[in-house]
């Protein structure tokens, strides 16, 4: 009897990592493509290239100097379409009003694709 608990257990741990570790992987493949795996952006765009991503299927924004495509993330903004406000410029105002929690700080960085060329 023991013997069918420890199998059970070891089954339902490799079930569990089989739904983390993929998650994990990909979670920040978008991001390595802009970056050098080191966090650090590698790319700058202007503000007339970030200009042209201004509808809810190609959506960028600016902040503090830093570019970011946040297409994925429109349909779950939890303000609706509050996140096309400023598609294609700057939203560093809006970003840090009073609506955005601190967990939005970290959420962010996740879709940061380069620097604003000045």
């Amino acid at each position: 009897m023991e013997i069918i608990i420890l199998i059970s257990l070891v089954v339902l741990l490799l079930l569990g990592a089989l739904f983390v570790i993929p998650r994990s992987i990909s979670k920040g493949k978008g991001k390595e493509a802009h970056s050098g795996g080191n966090g650090t952006t590698s790319r700058s765009y202007s503000k007339k290239d970030v200009a042209t991503h201004n509808t809810r299927k190609d959506c960028w924004i600016i902040i503090k100097d830093k570019v970011y495509d946040v297409t994925s993330y429109v349909e779950e903004h939890p303000g609706g379409d509050a996140i096309l406000n400023n598609a294609g410029a700057d939203s560093t105002e809006g970003f840090f009003g009073p609506q955005h929690g601190t967990r939005v700080f970290d959420i962010i960085e996740d879709f940061c694709i380069g620097e604003l060329k000045h």
